[in-house]
């Protein structure tokens, strides 16, 4: 049984308010994600929703559970989200494999037993980022090719925000039971995203920023949205935002993120829009 993994529990806005710069590192960011030959999970109490990542690099990676699952296998009552942000990889779910080339993703339903992942080259690995919700029914495992993703083209170079959204492992175009992934990328001289915030309190979300350059950082924004507060993170960094708190950041260069929720409600357009100038 894997033993890496360690818990983020929930915090009431009242209690965030109060805190300072490491306390809201300690509590929300995901500093390490991708570790080579080694998953190290982050379970959190936001909607039960999972964070992890692994670089297979000198061998083949199991997917084992780990002891708050009280679960023989890690998808006995659980969905997984794959998507591979580096070399050509293989998921392999019990017994049948998938290829899964950079920016693609998988999508693996509850039940399955035994999921291995690899690299394709060693000297060139996999960089498999994961989220995982609870499920109470079981679908298909769908790979998903950066052909079959929907994509949408939001926001204007004038306010530097342009950028291309892929809906990856989303209600429209496989069935999951409350997991939801996308990316979005922004474009040259843009780095402002999910602008206008918003809030969505029937779904919590983590975001993971990467392609990220050199010497650059992300300045990603949480908290109420009268009480706001900021988070820099770096290249394959991840961040829970809770379901009362604002997700969007700037960066000091365009960037890529996956976003990741879980909830009760499967509508992307579910949200609460906050009004820019409305922000504190």
């Amino acid at each position: 049984m894997a033993e890496n993994y360690r818990e983020v529990f929930a915090t009431h806005p009242r209690d965030a308010k109060t805190y300072d710069t490491q306390r809201l590192r300690e509590e929300f960011l995901v500093e390490t994600v991708l570790n080579e030959d080694k998953i190290v999970w982050n379970y959190s109490h936001y909607d039960r929703l999972m964070v992890g990542g692994v670089i297979p690099v000198n061998q083949e990676i199991v997917l084992e559970t780990i002891e708050p699952l009280k679960s023989e296998n890690f998808l006995d009552r659980r969905e997984l989200g794959i998507v591979n942000v580096g070399s050509k990889g293989i998921v392999v779910v019990d017994g049948t494999e998938y290829e899964i080339d950079y920016k693609e993703a998988i999508y693996v339903g509850m039940g399955c037993k035994e999921i291995v992942l690899k690299s394709c080259d060693a000297a060139n690995p996999a960089r498999f980022y994961m989220n995982s919700a609870p499920a109470h029914q079981a679908f298909p495992t769908v790979k998903v090719g950066r052909e079959d993703a929907i994509v949408i083209e939001l926001g204007e170079a004038e306010s530097s925000n342009r950028r291309t959204l892929n809906k990856l492992i989303v209600n429209d175009t496989i069935k999951t039971n409350q997991l939801q992934m996308g990316m979005t990328e922004l474009h040259p001289g843009s780095v402002w995203n999910t602008m206008p915030a918003h809030t969505h309190s029937r779904r919590m979300e983590a975001y993971f920023y990467f392609e990220v350059p050199k010497n650059h950082s992300i300045c990603h924004m949480m908290g109420e949205p009268t009480e706001t507060r900021h988070v820099w993170m770096q290249n394959e960094q991840a961040i829970f935002s809770p379901t009362w708190s604002i997700h969007s950041a700037a960066g000091t260069s365009n960037y890529t993120f996956i976003w990741g929720m879980g909830g009760e409600n499967l509508a992307y357009g579910d949200m609460d829009v906050i009004a820019t100038p409305d922000l504190r």
